[in-house]
């Protein structure tokens, strides 16, 4: 018997390895335009601001604020279904870019737009949960 395939990892191809092995070892890496001197998210080979060639990977710090969010109740795809409920969604990395995600650790209540997040990994993969409180109650930076 053949196990179901995932949709929720991308076969990583020659240029897009070097995103998912970091991420395999728990680092979030961006690319940034030595140009124009902005960073992207999804991984690209040119800037998608100027068009440059000229980028490069680089480690980000990991800290979100969320942009939006949905619950999803149905999905079958593997292994989708075996997490619903989950919360799919859309987050403002520090560095600029905005990227697709998925909340984890956390319910509907919890959430705000601008709520701030931080970087976790789910089997090689990115996804966010609410940044931890400091002993005085307000969130870290």
């Amino acid at each position: 018997m053949t196990a179901s395939p995932r949709h929720d990892v991308p076969e990583p191809d020659a240029f897009t390895r070097t995103y998912w092995d970091a991420a395999a070892r728990g680092r979030l890496l961006l690319r940034r335009c030595a140009d124009c001197g902005r960073a992207h998210h999804y991984p690209r080979e040119f800037c998608p601001h100027c068009w440059s060639e000229h980028v490069a990977w680089e480690p980000a710090g990991g800290h979100a604020t969320l942009y939006t969010w949905s619950v999803v109740h149905r999905n079958n795809l593997p292994p989708f279904g075996q997490r619903v409920p989950y919360v799919a969604a859309v987050v403002d990395l520090a560095e600029g870019p905005r990227m697709m995600t998925e909340l984890v650790d956390c319910g509907p209540a919890d959430l705000r737009a601008g709520t701030p997040l931080h970087v976790a990994f789910r089997d090689g993969v990115p996804v966010f949960r609410l940044r931890e409180k400091d002993v005085s109650g307000a969130r870290d930076a």
